[in-house]
């Protein structure tokens, strides 16, 4: 439903996006993640017509977004982290307005109402969008996103200000925009994206750096295991003792302590198994392990590490 292909975007002789390329399969929710300044607004607003690029190609249900740019946007319903709303309209006047600049040809009235049962703003639809709260505003966003029935729908940060109630209702929405559109979603609320997405696209510095399904993109940082240790003992001797063993990438107290044992986060190398070991060497030293728990990474750890790593290749290619 969308391919991007090879895009490129140069600000004077910065570079912004250097060659990136994905696609996203009809049905799919995908998850647009990166730092700040990582590209991600720039892929977006080339996707949308907003922006055009210095090469490479962009199209949306295999209509090229810069060779005919009216019949590719047709197919696109936007909302932007700012939503484009009109504060001195009612909500209906406002999704009417919307519906005459997207010359839309669907039953007005049953298209419309449609929206407003979808989005859950029909009890608010005689009121002024100034004078609702941030959760309906964004709702009353995506509910301009969705009209014309566009096929694909791009939000950028929609739950950026919510509280977690909003934000449960707003994933639940996606949830159910994805039954029947494309998504893809950028936001920087990894548990987010881990919660709504079927996969999961990483950018940083201007470059792809994963492309993945939710539920493999761990695989990608399986460097090794990490563990929180409970150990009775004074906490820098024995993070700089572990730290020395085979096997051992890393070993820091976490801060926190449990009665007389502080906890500590060891990373082991892959294929490594440093718990006889550890066991061993903390008995010698007269320091009671009195708890071992594996770790398994999240998703903000994988985003960390992916573009970390990135950085530092990019950082030793540059030296």
């Amino acid at each position: 439903m969308i391919q991007i292909n090879n895009l490129m975007k140069i600000y004077g002789n910065t570079p912004a996006l250097e060659g990136i390329s994905f696609k996203v399969e009809k049905g799919e929710i995908v998850g647009f993640l990166g730092p700040n300044g990582a590209g991600k607004s720039t892929t977006l607003n080339i996707l949308t017509g907003y922006l055009s690029s210095t090469s490479g190609s962009a199209s949306v249900g295999g209509i090229d977004i810069y060779e005919f740019p009216d019949e590719a946007k047709k197919l696109i319903g936007y909302l932007p982290e700012q939503p484009p709303l009109y504060q001195d309209m009612k909500v209906s006047e406002y999704l009417n307005f919307v519906y005459e600049i997207k010359k839309c040809r669907l039953n007005r009235k049953k298209h419309l109402e449609e929206i407003m049962q979808v989005t859950k703003i029909h009890d608010v639809k005689n009121r002024l969008i100034g004078n609702l709260s941030k959760g309906y505003k964004q709702r009353v966003g995506i509910a301009q996103a969705l009209v014309g029935n566009p096929p694909v729908i791009i939000l950028d940060e929609p739950t950026v200000g919510l509280d977690p109630k909003q934000i449960i209702e707003i994933r639940n929405l996606i949830r159910n925009l994805g039954r029947t559109h494309t998504v893809i979603l950028s936001s920087h609320i990894l548990s987010e994206v881990q919660s709504v997405c079927d996969r999961i696209v990483i950018i940083s510095e201007g470059r792809i750096v994963a492309d993945e399904k939710t539920e493999n993109l761990t695989r990608m940082t399986e460097d090794g295991s990490d563990y929180i240790a409970k150990i009775c003992g004074p906490s820098r001797e024995v993070a700089k003792t572990v730290r020395e063993m085979n096997g051992v990438i890393f070993a820091d107290p976490t801060g926190e302590r449990e009665g007389d044992a502080y906890l500590f986060r060891i990373r082991s190398e892959s294929g490594v198994d440093i718990r006889k070991p550890l066991f061993n060497l903390l008995a010698e030293n007269g320091w009671p392990l009195v708890g071992l728990e594996s770790v398994s990474l999240n998703l903000e750890d994988v985003f960390v590490r992916i573009t970390d790593s990135d950085s530092r290749a990019r950082a030793r290619r540059k030296a």
